[in-house]
């Protein structure tokens, strides 16, 4: 018997069907620039108090689904309750971002349990359960994590760096010990995973936002081969889980990405050139992205004239209208109401 096709258009592309109107969601589209959000921040103390609050999370997940009606709603959270939740301490502090510790090194990873523990993130699937009762049953609820290799950058330095010099330092000094983390990032993801498509989510997205930083090499070793572990390891206990990957900067190594990865949608960059997604990653699945966070910055006629080229290049497949990374802070909410009706064409 053939599945029932879905009803919720961002899973009817994931399924590999062109649909009408593209549906859109954008990345970090809950946060700063929303002053429902700012206001609501204030009263939630830290930002990590914020994720790991179910109430609050909830709503702060459900705040752009009512302003804009994306088609799809993405957890509140952060890919750093992963390394929290294997004993790694986590702060963000205000102004200078996360800040993990002890710094995890070739000596370090013995300090970290073996198997994340879930427990500590029952607030985390407490809130897909509030977010999904709250849903038009058109929305996707999209939940995810970081890739191995992004999640790790920061458990080695303690915090962001420029070119992620530690963690690749460390990958070519010790690749034994690198692989010994990341094998235990791989087993924490799945878990991870599954315990949010248990509580409800309808999708994930791995983010692997450092992946554009690996030698060619590297990148077969540290972002694909992971990545397509994590799927594995989620579909052994989800059969059919949709998934979604973006390995953010990868550039023409999304090739060798989309040859390995069983991802149902890739997600591109704003770098990418949209001939060559087109031609030769589109052809072969469904496609998210990929508009310049910048452009929808800046409004007026440049942002028009990007978002129909988008539209352009994509619309004619399976395709995800999103940007190609995380909206700015900065960006006035008239750009976005812009942008959904360009999308819409409305």
């Amino acid at each position: 018997m053939t599945p029932r096709a879905s009803t919720k258009p961002l899973i009817g592309v994931l399924e590999g069907r062109t649909q009408p109107v593209p549906p859109i969601w954008l990345m970090r589209q809950a946060g700063r620039y929303l002053p429902e959000y700012r206001k609501l921040r204030e009263q939630a103390g830290g930002f990590l108090d914020l994720c790991l609050a179910p109430q609050l999370a909830a709503e702060v997940t459900l705040q752009p689904i009512r302003r804009f009606g994306f088609d799809a709603a993405i957890l509140f959270s952060d890919i750093l309750v992963v390394p929290l939740a294997l004993g790694q301490s986590v702060q963000f502090l205000a102004g200078e971002g996360p800040k993990l510790s002890p710094v995890i090194g070739a000596d370090g990873i013995g300090r970290l349990h073996e198997h994340i523990d879930l427990a500590r993130l029952a607030p985390v699937f407490e809130t897909i359960r509030l977010v999904k009762r709250e849903l038009p049953p058109h929305v996707t609820l999209l939940g995810f994590c970081g890739a191995p290799w992004t999640v790790a950058t920061y458990m080695v330095a303690g915090e962001g760096t420029p070119e992620q010099l530690p963690a690749r330092v460390l990958a070519y000094r010790d690749p034994v010990a690198f692989a010994g983390l990341i094998d235990l990032l791989v087993e924490a993801s799945i878990d991870y995973l599954v315990a949010q498509f248990q509580a409800g989510v309808d999708a994930v997205q791995i983010f692997d936002t450092w992946a554009g930083v690996l030698s060619i090499d590297e990148f077969s070793r540290w972002c694909v081969a992971p990545t397509q572990l994590i799927i594995d390891g989620v579909r052994a206990k989800i059969p059919g889980a949709r998934i979604i990957g973006f390995p953010r900067g990868a550039g023409t190594k999304l090739q060798r990405y989309v040859d390995h990865v069983s991802v149902d949608a890739v997600g591109l960059d704003w770098m990418l050139d949209l001939a060559y997604a087109r031609d030769h990653v589109q052809s072969r699945l469904p496609v998210q992205g990929n508009l310049d966070p910048l452009v929808l910055l800046a409004g007026g006629e440049a942002l028009d004239n990007a978002v129909d080229a988008v539209l352009d290049a994509f619309a004619d497949a399976p395709f995800i209208f999103n940007l190609g990374h995380g909206i700015l802070p900065e960006t006035p909410i008239a750009h976005v109401e812009q942008m959904i009706r360009r999308v819409r064409g409305s």
